[in-house]
């Protein structure tokens, strides 16, 4: 069955899944939609797909599935709109920077047995995969603690921080999903601090641009979390997963694996520079996913569901960093 797919969204994140659309078997990207009418017509240019508006691509019998990658204020009404089109919708996450929002939205989507994939794409990477494997496997017995560092190259701009929902909500997100797939426990307990340590612009906006997060589940597992807007080295991702008999890790990642050796010392190539490189793999895996799922008609993963989660643990670590203490997921 070929699934025909429209992407919502021609922006950077939009690009990206349009080159995995185009990479997986058995999808064919047919729409793109933009409000911008020029980063449409020049996406759809490239992959010999149609510029069409949101409701043509709605009511259009030729689609069966759409790709979200809009700013995050439309999430929950194109999903709402989309489930009730009978299309499969994917979408970048967050959901909603409301929580009641996306709960309202998840009630919809499940009301009309629609399906929703959200877009953490991080599960897919091969190598944070093959950790998850390992653990699964028993190779390192139960699992007692998590580290996650999560440190982004440079500070996006003001106009960004101002409609993302701030780092907890937009950055650190991937990262409260990632601990949940690697603790295999829900979170009962967040502990959060935020700096502005890199632009005083995002502080006077409210927002922190370095953070630190534990989380604790109600067994005793802990996860730290570590990030920052700033790594002058480079795209830095890296997990660690400590366990009753051993430890398992993903190390950071360059666009080549070699190492020189000369009389001045040892040196390697720079990290990736971003997430759109780093993370290319991950994105076409992602996209392979929710083409399959829509094919089978069986739930996708990451759910709706795992995007409330997260989007929840973001809320608890910032009235963590606000009272200065830990918050109960069941306060949020």
């Amino acid at each position: 069955m070929a699934i025909n797919v429209a992407l919502l969204g021609a922006g950077r994140i939009g690009k990206v899944h349009a080159r995995a659309v185009s990479a997986t078997e058995g999808a064919t990207l047919v729409a793109v939609a933009d409000a911008f009418a020029e980063a449409a017509e020049s996406l759809a240019r490239a992959y010999g797909a149609r510029v069409g508006t949101i409701d043509e691509i709605a009511s259009a019998e030729d689609i069966d599935a759409v790709v979200i990658c809009t700013p995050t204020d439309t999430h929950a009404d194109l999903i709402e709109q989309f489930a009730r089109a009978g299309k499969a919708v994917f979408c970048e996450k967050p959901i909603d920077l409301s929580l009641e929002r996306v709960k309202a939205c998840l009630k919809t989507v499940a009301d009309l047995g629609a399906t929703l994939m959200i877009g953490f794409n991080r599960r897919f990477d091969p190598h944070f995969r093959a950790v998850r494997e390992a653990i699964d496997a028993g190779r390192i017995g139960e699992v007692e603690m998590v580290q996650i560092t999560s440190r982004d190259p440079g500070a996006p701009p003001p106009s960004y921080i101002k409609s993302s929902g701030g780092i907890f909500r937009d950055m650190t997100i991937h990262d409260f999903d990632m601990a949940r797939y690697l603790l295999g426990e829900e979170v009962t307990t967040v502990y959060a601090t935020g700096s502005v340590l890199v632009d005083p612009e995002i502080g006077k906006l409210g927002d922190y641009d370095s953070a630190t997060v534990v989380l604790t589940t109600g067994s005793g597992k802990q996860c730290s979390i570590s990030n920052s807007r700033r790594a002058t080295y480079g795209y830095d991702q890296r997990i660690e997963v400590h366990g009753s008999k051993g430890a398992v890790a993903a190390e950071n990642l360059r666009p080549v694996s070699i190492e020189l050796a000369t009389q001045d010392g040892y040196t390697r190539p720079p990290l990736h520079d971003f997430f759109m490189t780093r993370y290319m793999d991950a994105y076409a895996a992602e996209i392979s996913a929710f083409v399959r799922a829509t094919e089978t008609g069986q739930a996708p993963s990451p759910s709706g569901d795992d995007g409330l989660k997260a989007l929840a643990l973001a809320e608890a670590a910032l009235k963590s960093v606000a009272e200065r203490r830990a918050v109960g997921m069941d306060e949020v």
